[in-house]
């Protein structure tokens, strides 16, 4: 099974120091082999999710940043990030792995920009009932791993929705995430993949209940 090698975090911890276009391009060859590695990394774990998922699309993201409207100029991101995409419309949610050194990787799946219809559809399931849902977070076993739900939300209510409704706190989120964050040793270890595949196993009630809610109207008819 592929593993994060350790020269993925010397790179970047160089790169750190030395965050421009003169000292990339003086090791580019150096870039290109651990991004090399990466990718076999992420691909490894690709396999292991189409063996109990149905994920048919990872993209992993480029090293070029974009300042084009940032205050930040710093040419190149010092992480690898990697999205793994469930075969829609059917199944819905996405996994993804997020590799940087100091202790900054993290594993994350959820829903972090829910179109607006689907966001109103994800609102109005709670608005009606939301007990399915709490069931999820409040399994011991799946807090264990995932802890609490995370994401933006508005400050009080959303437009035509009350303030006062006993969902209020899902209700008024905008994005419905899930974060497990892990330590430069436990991603170089090899069991690192075992235990992201343990985690995205875990996560599947959470995304077989929201995949029924994004099929389906309010009456439960099918959408697809």
């Amino acid at each position: 099974m592929k593993t994060v090698s350790e020269n993925v975090f010397k790179f970047f911890k160089r790169l750190e120091q030395n965050n421009n276009r003169d000292w990339f391009n003086e090791h580019k060859k150096e870039f290109k082999a651990v991004e090399k590695d990466i990718k076999g990394f992420y691909n490894s774990v690709l396999e292991t999710l189409k063996t109990h998922d149905d994920v048919d699309k990872l993209k992993i993201f480029r090293i070029y940043r974009d300042v084009r409207f940032s205050k930040n100029k710093l040419p190149y991101k010092t992480h690898f990030g990697g999205t793994f995409h469930r075969v829609k419309p059917q199944l819905r949610g996405g996994y993804y792995i997020h590799i940087q050194p100091n202790n900054e990787s993290f594993i994350a799946t959820g829903f972090w920009e829910p179109n607006p219809a689907d966001l109103l559809r994800i609102r109005k399931e709670f608005e009606m009932d939301a007990s399915d849902m709490r069931d999820i977070l409040n399994d011991k076993t799946f807090k264990t791993i995932w802890g609490e739900l995370v994401g933006d939300e508005v400050k009080t209510a959303p437009k035509g929705f009350s303030k006062d409704h006993e969902n209020i706190d899902l209700i008024k989120k905008k994005q419905y995430i899930f974060i497990k964050k892990y330590t430069d040793t436990q991603v170089l270890d090899a069991s690192f993949i075992d235990d992201v595949n343990v985690a995205f196993k875990a996560i599947r009630p959470y995304f077989n209940y929201m995949s029924d809610v994004l099929t389906t109207d309010l009456n439960g008819e099918s959408l697809i």
